[in-house]
């Protein structure tokens, strides 16, 4: 099977396999964030932005491979991820000596299941049906770790608190150590995630999301592919929400995981790029960097006369005209403009 249907550049090479050719430029990156990000960089810029920038990217991934590979819409993210912050939380607390490693993979398997469950629907109905069901296990999901205090360890707060992080007998408490170990798992489920769309699975997901009846025709089980990609899909999203609570958040509760959290990770996908490893970061990106210019912006320009409501107001109505132009005019997002770019930069100055 071809992967024609795949965003191609202008060469008409798809742009995972354009990613695939410049191993180098992806090699130095990494080195530059494990080495020298947490030696040079101050609490202020790993606690306000790289870690949540890191979680941001590992969620829209897990969106991404739900709805932007196997076209299965979904508005739910947030209460999957609130499967895996709690059920993380539970598992270090009743799980005496159990590893850090091991709880987060735990809280991502439990959102996988209820995922799983979630996904069940799907073998019947899409589109908008579909989008009306995840958005009820949103809801569903935050009644359930709002009304039963076992989940938070009847605390009166509420919430749930960050254990202690530690590694190996390493503790990761600091800003720089919480950093590495979100950079270290979203580096390690990010490789998952392309090797997972390169092999047969990755290829029976897009057929489906191209069309699911022509995948069907060829023999393709499309029921259970549907439901793995929504087990595989909480999976990264349970893992996001455990690393939201503990290594970003400190404390959270079920409003953490609200709807507006899910429209923020559909954002990220929309206007990062659907279907596209690297578009979840450079929407993740753009969300994380975007409040910042705005403040910035206010400050500098209108002596900071501007109210932070405002700001915030300001910051939707530029997220909806993009939403919008992006659907509409570019909807493989931020990473195809970035592709056209660098392919008329080659071509530079004979075309631009």
């Amino acid at each position: 099977m071809t992967t024609t249907h795949l965003p191609a550049s202008h060469d008409g090479a798809p742009l995972e396999l354009q990613e695939r050719r410049a191993p180098w430029p992806l090699a130095i990156l990494l080195a530059v964030a494990f080495v020298l990000v947490p030696w040079l960089g101050d609490d202020y810029w790993l606690n306000a932005i790289l870690i949540p920038f890191l979680v941001l990217s590992l969620a829209g991934l897990g969106l991404n491979l739900l709805t932007g590979y196997t076209g299965q819409t979904s508005v739910g993210a947030a209460g999957f991820m609130a499967v895996g912050a709690f059920a993380s939380y539970g598992l270090l607390l009743r799980v005496p000596g159990l590893p850090l490693p091991l709880a987060l993979a735990g809280g991502g398997a439990i959102a996988a299941a209820v995922g799983l469950v979630f996904g069940i629907p799907s073998n019947r109905i899409k589109g908008f049906y579909l989008m009306v069901t995840t958005l009820a296990a949103q809801f569903f999901l935050e009644w359930v770790f709002t009304k039963f205090p076992w989940f938070y360890n009847h605390a009166s707060s509420g919430t749930i608190s960050a254990p202690r992080l530690e590694l190996f007998g390493l503790d990761l408490h600091a800003p720089a150590g919480r950093y590495l170990l979100v950079l270290g798992c979203v580096t390690l489920l990010t490789w998952v995630a392309v090797n997972l769309v390169r092999s047969q699975i990755g290829r029976n997901w897009m057929a489906i999301r191209d069309m699911d009846t022509a995948a069907a025709v060829i023999g393709i089980p499309v029921d259970g592919y549907k439901r793995l990609a929504f087990a595989v899909s909480s999976f990264y999203l349970g893992v996001a929400g455990a690393l939201w609570a503990f290594a970003y958040l400190g404390t959270a509760s079920a409003g953490s995981f609200d709807i507006n959290r899910s429209f923020q990770i559909l954002f990220i996908i929309i206007i990062g790029g659907m279907g596209s490893i690297a578009g979840n970061f450079v929407g993740a990106a753009f969300i994380s960097l975007l409040p910042l210019l705005l403040n910035q912006i206010g400050q500098g320009l209108l002596g900071g006369n501007v109210d932070a409501g405002q700001l915030q107001n300001l910051q939707k109505i530029i997220f909806g005209v993009l939403i919008i132009w992006f659907l509409v005019k570019e909807p493989e997002g931020l990473i195809r403009l970035l592709a056209n770019l660098g392919e008329r930069l080659k071509a530079w100055p004979l075309r631009f």
